[in-house]
């Protein structure tokens, strides 16, 4: 018998949530967030101890090894609280409230994430990690639980008090003026931010811990298309380039690791989340858009390669993340000696993976504080052009032995202890993934990324979604839960308008007309303008939020006010213009204030400001005539555009009473610039002449 079954399971144990489960035996007596918890803290008058995390979070294992499997800390905590576990992935407004109230106070705010709040959830002390014992001037939980105890039994209305001043704060939505405009000073001004953010030696924005960012690199090829700024472009090219010789790829397996927490891009934080794979694919295949060049092509595709191996589910959606520990080592699955290199390669191919990926006996890291290990990560160390020259090879041969390598340490690798996967299905992620797919077979025109991106939507159509045609948030083991955010419908709707514009199949449109309107009817705040991230009648009492910020991922109005553009070009909805005007407006003094942390709104802004083409396209699918005018528009970066199929003689029920008719027999685009329409035509040439000016 197992250690964990011989221990005595907490109220976790029924949840589906693997984060949630993995807790389900400490000894502390979880709680999952629900009335049954709130109620017991009411009627015991004890305070609430709130966990929040997520299963692939390191530093939320870390703390569960030291704490929460510990007897004297579960002890106290139990003691004095009533102690609720929350996923952050599963419950993202639980965590959105209270990572803004962790903001409030002005503290350094990360996972995990760990709240103390009065049984009418109003919170009074916040903090990120917090060690077992004292360390390094940080309190520890064994003398931090005793004297909030004790500040509970004697000083309890000043904690009253105070949480809710935080709960004020964190719920005021200003009303915007008039003169609350965005232009392209907020562009010119994220731009010059970026650039003194910008890594010169390194590349990426910042030092360390250093992020993707993947919205400000897709920001900044906006930028560079409109004003042709070459910097904008440097930044982005330098970048992508960097991360994907670094060690935040998986140089073996495809795919991205969370972030690097070093400068050189060199020593990550390996678990890998399906959000940044999705985003950071879609900026690869746009930087190929812009560039045509191949390195950015195969890294969208071994990116992609990688979510269809690992995270698909066999239901069709996809798996939220995987682990970075495994056999209770960060990273474990991912590190190489240097004799597991040797004995895994031919002596040929050995010497060539020692060179190329800067492989010492020693180890190719230091890891504070413990130094080196003697394991390696895998890096490009060495350009392949570079390693031509020195072998006399030419670069393709050196790209074929490469190929072989990678090839015989995944066979290798394979044989590993895998890490663990959360394979909680979320419909937001789910939704930035269908949107890469189906942008990589609009550009990379990979068949299979069609076939996966149609069967992910078509699961999350005909399983999340309510009888009245509201999406459910997650999906794990057979049960959908949680009511749908604002993310869900904004990422879905994101996603389905590509897929849409990958495969032209209407329902993909009308469906995402459907659920941008109930976005509207559910989110919108119709006193100041801009969504909130949960549904007005959602049951939870605590504070409804705005978001316009970017964090890994872009905000769900950010990413809304793209779809409202979009859908409004594509179905003439005219009043979804008019929300998107209103929701910059509501953000517009968040956007200046700081336009570098709205990226991914400033690109919608982008659009929105133009040039914009919308272009409708009278043919058939699969004629040559049509496959050509496609495949030429799709050859050109050309971000602010939406392109509709017409069916001759038919009536679409996304664009009631118009019509459009061939030119001669041939396929014929009718293009529009912003709201000014261009006589139609069947010449590529002509059609992409319009589409310059």
């Amino acid at each position: 018998m197992s250690a964990r079954t011989e221990k005595k399971p907490n109220r976790l144990i029924n949840q589906k949530s693997p984060y949630l489960l993995q807790h389900a035996y400490n000894p502390v007596d979880w709680y999952p967030w629900s009335d049954e918890a709130f109620q017991k803290a009411q009627a015991d008058d004890k305070p609430i101890f709130v966990s929040i995390g997520y299963s692939t979070c390191h530093w939320c294992h870390v703390m569960e090894k030291e704490s929460f499997e510990d007897p004297q800390v579960a002890d106290v905590l139990n003691e004095a609280f009533l102690c609720i576990k929350v996923d952050r992935e599963e419950r993202p407004d639980i965590d959105a409230v209270y990572m803004a109230a962790c903001q409030a106070t002005g503290k350094s705010c990360g996972w995990p994430l760990n709240v103390i709040m009065t049984p009418s959830k109003k919170p009074f002390f916040i903090a990120s990690y917090i060690p077992k014992d004292d360390r390094y001037g940080t309190v520890g939980m064994l003398s931090l639980v005793p004297q909030i105890e004790q500040i509970w039994k004697t000083r309890r209305v000043e904690l009253e008090s105070m949480g809710q001043e935080i709960n004020q704060q964190i719920s005021l939505h200003p009303k915007p003026e008039s003169e609350d405009k965005l232009d392209k000073t907020e562009l010119d001004e994220a731009y010059d931010q970026l650039f003194l953010a910008f890594d010169h030696e390194n590349a990426g924005f910042g030092l360390s811990p250093k992020f993707p960012s993947p919205q400000n690199l897709l920001y900044l090829m906006r930028y560079y298309n409109r004003t042709k700024q070459q910097a904008a472009w440097n930044m982005v090219d330098r970048t992508l380039r960097a991360m994907r010789l670094g060690g935040i790829f998986d140089q073996v397996g495809g795919g991205f690791h969370r972030y690097s927490t070093d400068a050189k891009w060199l020593l990550p934080h390996f678990e890998k989340m399906l959000y940044d794979q999705a985003l950071l694919a879609l900026t690869y295949i746009e930087a190929y858009q812009v560039s045509r060049a191949p390195r950015f092509k195969v890294t969208a595709k071994e990116t992609l390669d990688y979510v269809l191996r690992n995270l698909a589910s066999p239901e069709g959606g996809f798996y939220s993340a995987e682990d970075a520990d495994s056999e209770g080592e960060e990273g474990k699955f991912y590190l190489w000696s240097k004799k597991e290199i040797t004995d895994a390669l031919s002596p040929e191919l050995a010497d060539f993976a020692v060179r190329l990926f800067d492989v010492k006996a020693e180890g190719n890291y230091y890891e504070p504080p413990k130094g080196r290990n003697g394991k390696n990560i895998l890096h490009i160390a060495v350009p392949l052009e570079q390693m031509a020259a020195e072998s006399n090879f030419a670069t393709d041969q050196v790209i074929s032995k490469l190929g072989k390598t990678v090839n015989l340490l995944f066979q290798t690798r394979e044989k590993r202890v895998h890490p663990a996967k959360d394979d909680k299905v979320l419909v937001d992620w789910n939704g930035l993934m269908i949107a890469a797919l189906a942008r990589a077979t609009e550009i990379l025109g990979e068949e299979k990324y069609l076939v996966a991106a149609r069967k992910a939507a078509d699961f999350i159509l005909h399983t999340m979604r309510t009888g009245d045609g509201k999406l459910y948030h997650r999906y794990a083991k057979g049960e959908r839960a949680v009511m749908g955010f604002l993310d869900d419908y904004a990422f879905l709707i994101f996603g389905l308008i590509r897929l849409y514009e990958a495969d032209f199949n209407e329902k993909y449109l009308q469906t995402s007309l459907d659920l941008a309107k109930k976005m509207v009817a559910l989110f919108w705040d119709s006193e100041n303008g801009g969504f909130y991230f949960t549904e007005k009648d959602n049951g939870e009492d605590v504070p409804r939020i705005k978001q316009s910020y970017d964090g890994a991922a872009p905000s769900g109005n950010s990413v809304a006010l793209t779809d409202l553009l979009c859908l409004a070009r594509l179905t003439g909805e005219a009043s979804f213009e008019q929300y998107a005007d209103k929701l910059l407006q509501a953000f517009a003094v968040d956007v200046k204030g700081y336009p570098m942390g709205h990226t991914f709104m400033l690109a919608g802004l982008d659009f929105a400001l133009g040039p914009s083409f919308s272009v409708v396209i009278v043919g058939d699918p699969s004629g040559e005539d049509t496959k050509n005018m496609l495949a030429a528009i799709r050859k050109d970066y050309l971000p602010n555009l939406t392109i509709k199929m017409w069916h001759p003689g038919t009536e679409k029920s996304t664009s009631p009473g118009l019509n459009y008719e061939k030119i001669a027999g041939k396929a014929t685009a009718f293009v529009c610039r912003n709201q000014t329409c261009m006589p139609p035509t069947n010449e590529i040439a002509k059609m992409l002449e319009y589409l310059k000016q």
